[in-house]
């Protein structure tokens, strides 16, 4: 596979990457929309609250790898690219070895706070604490897998073999649903549906192994473990090390707050909702994990193509995703009465369309998050989650007690608001080429919460379809005057003549 600059931008590459990465996302998200409530009906809510914090778990130690991740897909690219093949099965050993180690303290930090956790922290009914401690334990033996995983995708991933990761990754998502839909008729006790969900994880870890082994056989011709390569290895980490391990805690401990505060019942309408909405940062993700490469190639040979890469990324996010998040402000309480019951349309509904608003802005925000990290300065997206996370942390613990879930939606809400602010200001500052646009962005995003705020005041289905209809076309017509350069508006005439005069022929 070419690996220059110019094949790194071409659209077919972009496209290519970027529907196989949608598309291993997308295909756990129908599993879930079908499994969550006949899960919730299986086991209960309460048991169905302390699963979403087994799955907390498991996806922040999965993430918990320091940076080594992006590190191996790095190196290992490097000595490809630099026909230093050679290299590449010390690298492959050695950071297969420091991330076990890795693993094996979290699974033993994990082994050590199991039950403090559960039986001084966290408000579990009595007649589950036990099932919860088991729980927490399968999940320690597991963690050296998980975090272990890392390293092996990275390699695939440097190789540019996307569609190799996700032929794993899409079985393992959703394996994440139906693995405790298989164990609800013989048992409703989490133990062996933790159980489950663990052997799937080792499995996953398995696949990558093999998959790295068949089609790099000399992986195996030379094992060996250099020392000298776990230095490189942890400097690469620096500041994502920071990013990897703040960034998702924010992202899971408004949860486990939840927990600690007001009930594990209470987890359950807060996560429902929240495991749903935030599938849709599929879209950004699919879309900036093949844009990293790209911005990083664009931004060593032509700003002026970076900058029309950042702009195109946000263009896109948002065409894509507005609709669908109108939809949802609008018919939170009927979408969710027709999925899992009145009971939790009544619970949770604020609590999504809080989150679905936050979705939005976070999605946006992700490009100048990616495009400064991909400028060589992670340090600040660090720097940023280190501020964010004492102010968040505090706020949610005073919210919490008075306004419940809502409360802890909202500071969500604040949170990513606060980060695009300093995210899409610190893309300005470093180049002044985007402040123009990001002033546009602004004026589009201003109009459409100020459009959408009578909206929310309706009652009647058939006024509230009539106005999310008129909005979107509203919202696109504002796009295409503010957002879309001349470049971009030629582009879409062009294409709409040819439309045009295609289907009259």
């Amino acid at each position: 596979m070419n690996s220059s600059p110019d094949n790194l931008l071409s659209r077919k590459l972009l496209a290519r990457n970027t529907l196989l990465n949608l598309l291993g996302s997308i295909s756990p998200i129908l599993v879930a929309f079908l499994a969550i409530p006949i899960l919730i009906r299986g086991i209960g809510t309460e048991r169905f609250g302390i699963l979403s914090l087994v799955w907390m778990f498991v996806g922040y130690f999965s993430l918990f790898d320091l940076g080594l991740g992006k590190a191996v897909t790095k190196l290992v690219a490097e000595k490809i690219y630099t026909d230093l093949e050679s290299q590449i099965s010390p690298l492959f050993w050695t950071s297969v070895l420091l991330m076990s180690v890795l693993g094996l303290v979290g699974s033993g930090t994990m082994f050590g706070l199991a039950q403090w956790l559960v039986c001084d922290v966290l408000k579990v009914s009595t007649q589950f604490k036990h099932e919860t401690i088991f729980s927490f334990y399968t999940i320690a033996f597991s963690l050296p897998f998980i975090v272990n995983t890392s390293a092996l995708r990275g390699v695939l991933i440097a190789y540019q073999r996307f569609g190799l990761v996700n032929a794993i990754r899409i079985p393992q998502g959703i394996l994440n649903f139906l693995a405790p839909l298989a164990v609800l008729p013989f048992s409703r006790s989490l133990a062996p549906i933790v159980v489950v969900l663990v052997g799937v994880r080792i499995l996953v870890w398995f696949a990558h192994l093999y998959v790295c082994l068949k089609y790099y056989p000399m992986l195996l011709r030379h094992i060996q473990v250099k020392l000298s390569l776990v230095r490189p290895l942890l400097n690469f980490g620096g500041w994502m090390t920071v990013t990897n391990i703040v960034s998702p805690l924010m992202t899971y401990l408004d949860r486990f707050f939840i927990a600690s505060v007001v009930s594990t019942t209470a987890v359950a309408y807060y996560a429902a909702p929240y495991q749903v909405v935030t599938k849709l940062l599929v879209v950004p993700g699919a879309l900036l994990g093949v844009l990293f490469p790209a911005f990083s190639s664009s931004l060593s040979t032509s700003n002026h193509r970076a900058q029309q890469l950042f702009e195109n990324g946000i263009q896109a996010i948002f065409i894509i995703l507005f609709p669908a998040i109108s939809i949802i402000l609008l018919f939170a309480h009927e979408g969710l009465e027709l999925w899992l019951g009145i009971e939790f349309a009544d619970n949770s509904t604020v609590v999504l369309q809080l989150l679905s608003f936050g979705i939005l802005i976070n999605s946006l925000t992700l490009v100048p998050f990616t495009f400064i990290q991909s400028a060589g300065r992670p340090d600040l997206t660090a720097k940023f989650h280190l501020l964010e996370f004492p102010i968040y942390l505090i706020v949610l613990w005073l919210i919490l007690p008075r306004y419940g879930i809502v409360g802890a939606a909202g500071v969500w809400v604040a949170r990513v608001v606060l980060d695009g602010i300093l995210l899409f200001a610190s893309t300005m500052i470093l180049f002044p080429a985007s402040a123009n646009f990001i002033k546009r962005l602004a004026v589009v995003l201003g109009t459409f919460i100020f459009l959408l705020l009578p909206g929310l005041l309706l009652q009647s289905t058939v006024w509230k379809i009539s106005f999310v209809v008129l909005l979107i076309i509203a919202v696109v017509l504002i796009f295409y005057r503010f957002l879309l350069g001349v470049e971009e508006k030629e582009v879409f005439w062009s294409y709409l003549n040819k439309c045009i005069i295609n289907r009259g022929d």
